[in-house]
């Protein structure tokens, strides 16, 4: 059960990160559910540490799903850079 919810909250913060950072076009659901996945362990290694808040990986709580939203917007930054040579 927790490895649904650990799904559909990383879609919905990869989701979200893709819409801040405009490449929600470029992106499928799949994509979006890496991308949050992905950057909810970013946001581990970058952003828990500065703020003392866990990720969507460790527990579920609003702290949670913002740190993991920063590492997926980052992560996305991160590609952004190296794709098209600039961030948005």
């Amino acid at each position: 059960m927790n490895f649904l919810i650990w799904l559909i909250v990383g879609g919905i913060v990869g989701w979200l990160a893709s819409l801040i950072m405009r490449t929600d076009a470029q992106q499928g659901i799949l994509l979006n559910v890496a991308v949050g996945i992905v950057g909810a362990v970013v946001g581990g290694w970058v952003v828990s540490p500065l703020v003392g808040v866990g990720t969507i990986n460790e527990s579920l709580s609003i702290g949670s799903v913002l740190v993991s939203l920063a590492g997926a917007v980052l992560l996305l930054a991160v590609v952004n850079l190296f794709r098209r040579g600039r961030m948005r």
